[in-house]
């Protein structure tokens, strides 16, 4: 009976109900009311939407089981390793600079914009590291291996990225000043949207959502991010706000004629769990016994993927460069270099 418990509760949990479940028991419908409790009950609407998405895909004929199976295994697998670790490294650091930060900035409006500029700060900056160090990408790559794009994508993660992640972006929040209440507001807004904005075209055929371009990052702004054309590559670090890509330099519209093609830069078995999860840690240990003195093995831990001690480079931005230097007019309205034809992909080492 524990055991069907545990299941029924892992549902729950799984599609947002366990929330309803406990307002409709204790007759409460108190939680409503405040911002937090209005986004948990929302929360239900995006596993009805990968439920939809799933019904189209059949319908379309475009559905995959095993790519989508392959993720149900790395979701259960973080079940029981990454959320444990997040929380624990996101309470650990709210506890210790907490009484370190110059000041807090409390749940309002004003608070809310402030605090939710700065969240992006951090996840620009996790995530950038996460694609420029190699030791790191080892840990995101499992979010980009897929080679198509779904909901269910959003619960394709290596388990120790979380507790990376929430270790930089908790840090920088509380030490510039957003309160603990605040952070975990601006963390369940981020989490819904982050899941929402990986949605295919069985949901939003383009991705775009009119003029909210300009100031929000869209699921045709993520599918860009997702895309292993050089052109794409590295581009849209942020969830919500596009504002550090802006300043940064990253940001990077999805061009009419170049389709994105997803995946990461090396063949991959998109239904076999072990390939997208550690096939990339397998390759990070291979070039560092291989290499002939320290400093290379050094270099490739922590130099971007791509980079080689034989100087032949293919990083993101080594395949970017040749890219451009092959399309100069790629330019468009806003500035963003842009593509025409759809390049072969080009394997990292």
């Amino acid at each position: 009976m524990s055991f069907l418990n545990t299941v029924l509760a892992e549902l729950g949990g799984f599609f947002g109900l366990t929330d309803w479940i406990i307002m409709i028991q204790k007759n409460d419908y108190s939680p409503l009311a405040t911002a937090h409790g209005l986004i948990k009950a929302v929360w239900p609407v995006l596993p009805a939407l990968l439920i939809f998405e799933v019904i189209r895909a059949i319908w379309a004929g475009s559905f995959r089981a095993r790519q989508y199976r392959s993720i149900l295994l790395m979701y259960i697998c973080n079940r029981a390793f990454s959320l444990w670790l997040s929380f624990s490294v996101m309470v650990f650091m709210i506890g210790l600079l907490t009484p370190v930060a110059p000041f807090s900035v409390g749940i309002s409006w004003y608070g809310l914009i402030y605090g939710y500029v700065v969240w992006e700060l951090g996840h620009f900056i996790y995530h950038f590291l996460a694609h420029k160090v190699r030791l790191f990408w080892c840990l995101h790559s499992t979010h980009h291996a897929p080679e198509n794009m779904n909901l269910f994508v959003g619960h394709s993660h290596f388990f120790l990225e979380g507790p990376y992640a929430d270790f930089i972006r908790t840090s920088t929040c509380i030490l510039l000043g957003v309160s603990p209440p605040l952070l975990l507001l601006i963390m369940a807004i981020d989490g819904l949207w982050g899941w929402f904005v990986h949605a295919g075209d069985d949901i939003i055929k383009d991705g775009r959502l009119g003029r909210l371009e300009t100031w929000i990052l869209t699921p045709s702004h993520h599918r860009v991010h997702h895309a292993r054309n050089p052109i794409y590559m590295d581009r849209n670090y942020c969830n919500l706000l596009n504002i550090w890509d802006r300043i940064f330099g990253t940001f990077q519209n999805e061009k009419p004629e170049v389709r994105p093609e997803y995946g990461i830069n090396r063949p991959v078995d998109s239904g076999n769990f072990f390939d997208l999860y550690f096939g990339e840690v397998v390759l990070l240990a291979k070039d560092v016994w291989h290499a002939p003195r320290l400093v290379d093995k050094v270099c490739y831990v922590v130099m971007p993927p791509g980079w080689s001690h034989t100087g032949q480079h293919k990083t993101a931005e080594a395949l970017r460069r040749d890219y451009l230097s092959r399309h100069p007019g790629a330019v468009d309205q806003d500035g963003q270099q842009a593509a025409a034809p759809l390049p072969e992909p080009v394997a990292r080492p």
